[in-house]
């Protein structure tokens, strides 16, 4: 068994047929790491996604350099890993509302392929971006992307 590079269709692969990864950024000196969900946007080599005002929102704003990854786990010898490295970029107005729009279509049709569910909360993304309580969109501009794999 093996550890093993991946190539950037792999890495754009596994990028685009997930939701769920892990944001990590820097606090007052110290490292965080969240769960987020996301959607991998091709035109523009970007993560996408949104958060309420705190903590994260407040910490990228600071320092803008974060990690991303994302893994598929089957077992301990069988498993493949991305690592993104990138800026965080607010967005704002129509680029947040198409992005977002955008984000909860691309999160949907992932659902819809690897759950064989069809998400009902999916249409809420869009309107939180109406009223009060609006949540803060953002991307994730790749600089970096490695992967690593093992096969049994």
């Amino acid at each position: 068994m093996m550890i093993k590079d991946l190539d950037k269709k792999t890495y754009k692969d596994i990028l685009s047929n997930n939701y769920i990864g892990r944001l990590a950024y820097i606090c007052k000196g110290e490292p965080f790491v969240v769960p987020i969900t996301y959607y991998y946007c091709h035109d523009n080599n970007s993560i996408i996604s949104y958060s309420a005002k705190g903590h994260k929102i407040e910490a990228m704003r600071i320092n803008r350099m974060v990690s991303f990854e994302v893994d598929e786990i089957i077992s301990v010898n069988r498993w493949r890993s991305v690592l993104v490295h990138g800026l965080f970029e607010e967005l704002h107005q129509i680029d947040a509302k198409y992005r977002l729009h955008e984000f909860s279509e691309g999160v949907k049709k992932i659902i819809e392929k690897i759950e064989k569910k069809n998400p009902q909360f999916i249409g809420e993304f869009s309107s939180k971006l109406e009223g009060q309580g609006m949540p803060v969109v953002y991307r994730i501009n790749i600089r970096e992307i490695t992967g690593k794999q093992r096969k049994d």
